[in-house]
């Protein structure tokens, strides 16, 4: 029998994270050592008050079928949150709660955006967002995130980027892959663009909780912006609760009522027990608690590893001011990031990612997650540096 791939397959991307997170456990499993600098995962365990949440609402049978947006109690609670978070008056009719904010994503683009429209996206960028706009045939414009610039999007370049074609607008502050952090002004500017021309704007703060320096200003938040802006989160990042897929968006109700339809015919709801656990997470000292002590902890991994790449010759590596990535810009070495990244694992045992894998404006940069303790940085720092001296002698 000869399988015939629909043609839409062929549209989408991958990201590299995993693929490389694979290769490593291939070489773990053949004895090797490997430092993970790879995957975009808190290596903190879920804070236990929102474990022991989840168990007592499995027990109290908290393990049916939801409401396809989620259970009542728990979009209050997440409303209550984006309410206090955002400064905007937030209700449950705002909120679909979802198994991972990869969803969020994809539904708006399913309900927004048609075969044709274009979409302007961050590069470098979450490469998911270049890959399900090419999904649902629409077309990804870059908008360049510079080192020069301190990671930040330049709103004047976004100007010039907006046609009559334009659709949506996908910004991501603090930012993967580069920590890179929008300030206020420029949320302000970038609202005033979507206003003027009546653009849909996705805002994926994700990392919204985990920043070091200066504040985070939501663009949900930004006056005008509610009504044309669905807000990606979830609780993967702050909470260290990546393996338990729960994400939820914010959005004017009439697209939250597509998204509705769309849960209904794809992943019925997210866990019941899961979505109880999100309101410890939202409600509890003990959970804002948790989430201060790990910004406190990455904030002094980012700055050693940032201190020793930047001690490395042929390396520039920017302080990011939020999330848990430096991108630092390894051209000088001589190397293409791809070859490096390659290399670093299966000669090093150091588990990178190409700047390439984010779009084609992260070449010459690596992305390393700091997501992993003082001391394995420093060795994985080590390895780098040891490599491209002994690729220089060599």
């Amino acid at each position: 029998m000869t399988i015939h791939i629909a043609d839409r397959m062929s549209r989408l991307g991958t990201e590299t994270a995993f693929e490389v997170l694979a290769q490593a456990r291939v070489l773990e499993a053949q004895g090797h050592e490997v430092i993970h600098l790879e995957i975009g995962e808190p290596d903190f365990a879920t804070p236990d008050n929102i474990i022991d949440a989840a168990i007592r609402a499995m027990r109290g049978g908290a393990t049916h079928y939801t409401p396809a947006s989620g259970i009542l109690e728990v979009r209050e609670a997440t409303a209550a949150y984006v309410t206090r978070e955002t400064g905007v008056p937030t209700a449950a009719q705002n909120i679909v709660i979802t198994p991972g904010s990869k969803n969020i994503l994809l539904f708006a683009l399913l309900s927004l955006v048609n075969p044709g429209d274009e979409v302007i996206i961050p590069d470098p960028g979450y490469p998911i967002y270049r890959s399900l706009v090419d999904f649902v045939e629409a077309t990804p414009v870059s908008w360049p995130v510079r080192q020069a610039n301190g990671f930040r999007p330049d709103p004047e370049e976004l100007r010039a980027l907006i046609t009559a074609r334009t659709r949506m607008l996908i910004v991501n502050s603090p930012q993967n892959p580069t920590g890179g952090m929008l300030l206020r002004e420029d949320t302000e500017a970038i609202a005033l663009l979507a206003q003027e021309h009546d653009l849909i704007v996705l805002s994926d703060e994700i990392y919204r909780r985990l920043v070091y320096e200066g504040e985070h200003v939501s663009l949900f938040g930004i006056d005008g912006m509610a009504e044309r802006t669905i807000l990606m989160d979830g609780l993967s990042k702050a909470w260290a609760m990546c393996g338990w897929r729960l994400g939820f968006g914010t959005m004017p109700v009439e697209i939250a009522r597509r998204m509705d339809t769309l849960m209904i015919n794809s992943s019925s709801c997210a866990a019941a027990f899961a979505q109880w656990a999100a309101v410890e997470a939202f409600d509890s000292p003990e959970s804002d608690q948790a989430v201060d002590r790990m910004v406190i902890d990455f904030r002094e991994r980012r700055d050693a590893l940032v201190a020793a790449l930047n001690g490395i010759p042929g390396i520039t590596c920017h302080s990011p001011h939020g999330a848990f990535y430096v991108f630092p810009d390894i051209s000088a070495t001589g190397w293409n990031d791809r070859e490096l990244a390659h290399a670093l694992l299966h000669e090093m045992g150091v588990a990178a990612l190409p700047g390439t894998s984010f779009g084609p404006g992260g070449e010459g940069h690596l992305r390393l997650s700091y997501a992993n303790s003082i001391d394995n940085l420093m060795t994985g720092a080590d390895r780098i540096a040891s490599f491209l001296g002994a690729a220089v002698a060599g």
